[in-house]
């Protein structure tokens, strides 16, 4: 399945209870069709201690979003867009709906 979404986006939230927040792709799940944002979903989950958590408890980390209510922020519009692919030769690059502007680094 081609995502149009990738890590280290910036996104905008477009539904549910994170609706309207924005931040940074920190990862894609592609199977389920889910994205990590950083500081957005934020739940609570016990812990048990472990190396990685020496104390446990109750630690807080992002949730799972599902990929249909994020957006890409395009950089030039100051807005959440739809992309587009254009092809140019051999490869292809996402590209902003709105003013056509690349959004591949």
């Amino acid at each position: 399945m081609s995502l149009r979404i990738r890590k280290d986006d910036q996104i905008m939230v477009i539904a549910g209870k994170e609706k309207g927040k924005t931040g940074k792709v920190t990862r894609v799940n592609p199977d389920k069709g889910t994205v990590l944002v950083e500081k957005v979903n934020i739940v609570k989950r016990h812990q048990t201690p472990s190396a990685k958590y020496k104390q446990g408890g109750i630690i807080e980390k992002e949730g799972p979003i599902a990929i249909s209510n994020v957006m890409i922020l395009c950089a030039k519009c100051k807005g959440p867009v739809r992309v587009g692919a254009k092809a140019d030769g051999d490869k292809r690059t996402r590209v902003c709906k709105k003013c056509g502007e690349v959004l591949d680094k």
